[in-house]
């Protein structure tokens, strides 16, 4: 072979290892399941590996709500204004660290809800904890209604007492209504 043959056999074969890495995700998936979607500060839409799509509540928290009709999205009244400023926050937030991970979550689920969701902890593939993070930053709380059930709750009430001495996010907010307290008026 001459030297110019062996360059363009080296090319090609280089070409042929970088396409065929390119294609294992393909073939060795990360691991976790597929974020298709954030609905909102504390619900997910996923496709799991059998390509069919799930929604996942975080267990533990509850976040605050987003507008999701047209009437609330103009509403004036200072509760919905207050509420829909920190549910999108929430949303924002939860959508960064899932892109931040590639799309992709591994699920503790803990249950199924009466909507038919899984409510699961919620990890990135970096191992962060989604439901933590949204305490220390004050962009949730503590769901003291389904506490019981949940195999983290001594590390997520310890993280909201911080985020609450510190006044971070919501605590440092003094019209902030608890989101189970503002579906209840709202309802």
């Amino acid at each position: 072979m001459n030297k110019l043959t062996k360059q363009i056999v080296i090319w090609l074969a280089a070409g042929i290892i970088v396409l065929s890495l390119m294609g294992c995700d393909r073939l060795f998936p990360p691991p976790g399941d597929i974020v298709e979607r954030v609905s909102d500060g504390d619900t997910l839409v996923l496709k799991g590996a059998d390509g069919q799509k799930f929604t996942v509540r975080f267990a533990c928290v509850d976040a605050p709500e987003i507008p999701h009709s047209k009437k609330e999205k103009s509403s004036k009244r200072v509760r919905d204004v207050n509420q829909f400023s920190w549910g999108v926050k929430a949303q924002t937030r939860v959508e960064e660290l899932i892109k931040q991970s590639g799309n992709r979550v591994k699920l503790n689920i803990i249950e199924s809800d009466r909507y038919g969701r899984k409510v699961a902890e919620v990890r990135l593939k970096d191992g962060a904890f989604v439901q933590q993070v949204l305490l220390q930053e004050g962009l949730a709380k503590v769901y003291r209604a389904y506490l019981r059930k949940c195999p983290t709750k001594d590390l997520l009430q310890q993280v909201e007492a911080q985020a609450q001495q510190q006044k971070i996010g919501i605590w440092n907010d003094q019209k902030f209504i608890d989101p189970w307290e503002y579906r209840k008026v709202t309802k």
